[in-house]
């Protein structure tokens, strides 16, 4: 069957277009103009899910975490606590303990009046102004009792970073003294960066920032789902920029005093900042940062007392000296709080309640390792190019593959984009975006799977109901792999036709009732169109009443198609031969059957009127098998083979019958009828027997009716009751009386169909 080209390629394109669709909407959604939030949403599932899979899990032993815990307020009271408490504190860390930073993740903001010496001085300066008495008392006592000036005090000239926030509120409130800048506006040049900017603030009382000069901002980024996933380095107030928490104390433990912008130039003629320098002698420290001047925190594990990233110790025991001299010796140590009521607790992609003095040990600790991860400013075109040849390589692979290659092409393009992005993260900490590529995949897999079982397999089912009455269904099964490569459409092809006539039929319907005929005949036809369909794979042409109509080689293309169809027409003789034992043992007539068998080229398709269609085969050389079944009773034979069926079938042993010309042909045609097989030798008496009929043959063609009587003499001996024989020897008599014919060619004229 010729495929259908223009059809095929329709059909293709047709399922590599709906296959790109899913392209189209991942890149409007990268783009910005089809905001998809349940991309987004998976995009930090994603994320989420890589981080937690590939966290150390281990504890940084270089920081450790105060825990301004229940038990501390319980112990020491309610926080805030009093400044001569936090003096004893910060000297028992920075002097008895040898930490080597202290940084506060808690704001003072407000002084200190626990003391009572503000109410002292009022009444100094108003009541007992005069009592000289009083105030030397006073004098004396208000060292002692300035809570603020001993912390202070405590921090003077010390490693100690403080905290502090930021605020977006519309007033711009800012209360406490903010330190210097960490980026001087002289090293921009001259361009604003694209940080997180603020309107307010919340900082330290005069007298601390001026004791302890380095101070770092521990606000955090909260993404739209709620969750803290990035801190940022840098911050804009009022056009200057601030550092934070953790930025603050890795400069305070290495002695760098600048940071230096870290400029890439892209193509859009303007500087993109993606990192931050730290600079001490020969040493660099890079800190990468994203477009907003922020960084993705590397959490270490699932956070608290019980995570095991850091060491957490209760501030009570701080305060309270239990714990032995030196043992913080080195230590960068974060003063936070777990306690619920101090509302420090937030979402992580490792904790529902994640300590927020955590997340800057975590990006401390990641400073320290240079283990930082971060999602690059190229990471939309990163994203934009792996969709592409994503979505083009499913698009037009999926539509040429079987479902089977189809699943391991998607599965691989999957563990791909999987593999290349977990590579990414781990090797050179970049946060890539997959989420897009992967719904691309998956979608683009769906849908073509979709297309190919709703629209293409309704072909394949329209296929299999035009042909299933026809041929096997091994051979539907075989056209339904590509279902647009057949067609009904008429075309000229090389096949083989087979006639099957029951012999004696006209007589038996007279003597049988109708429902024992049908049944009688609809047996016989069940069993030989086994044969023809189930064993040798031919296609059933049509029914015409006791006569069945065959071919082989179409609709699918059988390079043994004469072959075939001799082995279906012994296959068919031996079935008629049990069947007729059958019938003999219950008392029903026996069946005789006639077939004719002819290779040639011949038109096939569907074919017939606007009413009633079927797939048929036309033409001369269908004609002529159709006569050579006719020639099978004459010749007291089975079967009769045209001499191009035999020449294309070498499996088998033939017999010539004779040289014909049928109605409707000119040209001489022999005829043959299969003896044997290849496989299966004749026995010796049968051989002999069958040289000596050729040698007859040859001796018949050559007019000499001497030799031929005497040859076939001793032919009939062997077989008395051939019809062939007897044939022959009418034949011979009537034309031995007639002279030497020298433009004889020896072929039989018959003028009937």
């Amino acid at each position: 069957m010729r495929p259908r080209t223009g059809s095929w390629l329709a059909r293709r394109w047709r399922r590599i277009a709906v296959t790109l669709l899913p392209l189209l909407f991942a890149l409007l959604h990268v783009g910005g103009v089809l905001h998809l939030q349940v991309l987004e949403r998976l995009e930090n599932i994603i994320y989420d899910t890589r981080l937690r899979a590939t966290m150390p899990g281990t504890m940084d032993e270089r920081i450790t975490i105060v825990d301004i815990d229940e038990r501390s307020l319980e112990r020491i009271g309610q926080w805030p606590w009093g400044r001569d408490k936090m003096a004893r504190f910060a000297r028992e860390l920075l002097e008895r303990q040898q930490v080597s930073v202290l940084g506060f993740d808690v704001v003072f903001a407000e002084p200190d009046g626990s003391s009572g010496l503000a109410s002292l001085q009022r009444l100094a300066q108003g009541p007992l102004q005069g009592n000289s008495g009083f105030a030397e008392q006073l004098a004396q006592l208000s060292p002692q009792l300035d809570y603020d000036a001993l912390f202070a005090q405590s921090l003077q000239g010390r490693p100690v970073v403080l905290g502090y926030y930021f605020t977006s509120d519309r007033d711009g409130q800012a209360r406490g003294v903010l330190p210097e800048p960490a980026l001087p506006l002289e090293r921009l040049r001259g361009k604003p960066l694209r940080a997180t900017s603020w309107q307010g603030h919340g900082s330290n009382i005069g007298a601390l920032a001026r004791a302890a000069p380095a101070a770092g901002f521990f606000n955090s980024i909260t993404d739209p789902d709620g969750v803290v996933r990035s801190l940022p380095l840098l911050a804009e107030f009022q056009g200057r920029y601030y550092e934070s928490l953790a930025l603050a104390m890795l400069r305070v433990a290495t002695g760098v005093r600048d940071l230096d912008p870290v400029y890439a130039s892209s193509e859009f003629d303007h500087d993109v900042l993606q990192g931050i320098l730290l600079r001490q002698g020969q040493s660099l420290i890079r800190l990468p940062v994203d477009p907003n001047l922020a960084t993705l925190v590397p959490y270490r594990g699932p956070g608290d007392v019980t995570g095991g990233s850091f060491r957490y110790i209760s501030a009570s025991d701080v305060l309270e000296g239990r714990l032995p001299q030196g043992s913080l010796k080195g230590q960068l140590v974060l003063v936070g709080s777990t306690a619920p009521g101090l509302v420090d607790l937030r979402v992580t992609p490792v904790g529902r309640t994640y300590p927020g003095v955590e997340t800057h040990a975590n990006l401390l600790s990641a400073f320290l390792d240079g283990a930082n991860v971060l999602q690059p400013d190229y990471a939309t075109d990163f994203d934009v190019l792996q969709l592409v040849a994503t979505g083009l390589l499913l698009a037009f692979s999926l539509p040429l593959l079987t479902a089977g290659w189809a699943v391991l092409l998607s599965a691989g393009v999957f563990a791909g984009l999987v593999g290349l992005n977990l590579w990414l993260y781990q090797s050179h900490g970049l946060v890539m975006p997959l989420a897009t590529a992967l719904v691309l995949a998956l979608s683009a897999f769906t849908l073509n799977m979709v297309y190919g079982y709703f629209v293409e397999s309704r072909s394949k089912r329209e296929l299999a109901a035009l042909f299933g009455t026809y041929v096997p269904p091994e051979l539907v099964d075989e056209m339904l792999k590509e279902p647009e490569r057949y067609t009904m459409d008429a075309a000229n092809q090389e096949l083989t036709v087979m006639f099957c006539d029951m012999r004696g039929f006209t007589a038996l319907s007279e003597r049988m009732e109708p429902l024992q005929l049908q049944a009688l005949l609809n047996g016989v036809f069940s069993r030989l169109t086994q044969i023809i369909r189930g064993r040798r794979q031919g296609t059933i042409d049509k029914y015409m009443g006791d006569c069945v109509m065959a071919f082989w080689g179409a609709p699918v293309a059988t390079p043994g198609h004469a072959e075939s169809a001799v082995a279906a027409a012994l296959d068919m003789t031996r079935a008629i031969t049990q069947l007729n034992e059958e019938h003999r043992s219950k008392g029903l007539p026996e069946i005789g059957v006639g077939i004719g068998l002819n290779t040639g080229t011949m038109c096939v398709g569907d074919m017939g009127s606007d009413i009633r269609r079927s797939y048929t085969v036309i033409g001369d050389a269908v004609n002529l098998g159709s006569r050579l079944e006719g020639l099978s009773k004459t010749y007291g034979v089975t079967m009769v083979v045209s001499d191009t069926t035999r020449a294309m079938a070498p499996g088998f042993i033939w017999q010539e019958l004779d040289r014909v010309r049928v109605k409707g042909k000119a040209q001489a045609v022999t005829i043959y009828t299969p003896v044997g097989t290849a496989a299966e030798p004749l026995s010796p008496e049968r051989e002999q027997q069958l040289a000596l009929w050729h040698q007859f043959l040859a001796t018949y063609r050559a007019q000499e009716w001497d030799a031929c009587a005497l040859l076939l003499q001793n032919l009939k001996a062997l077989q008395p009751a051939s019809i062939l024989y007897s044939l022959y020897a009418g034949r011979m008599e009537a034309l031995r009386v007639l002279p030497f014919q020298r433009d004889w060619d020896g072929a039989t004229q018959f003028d009937t169909k």
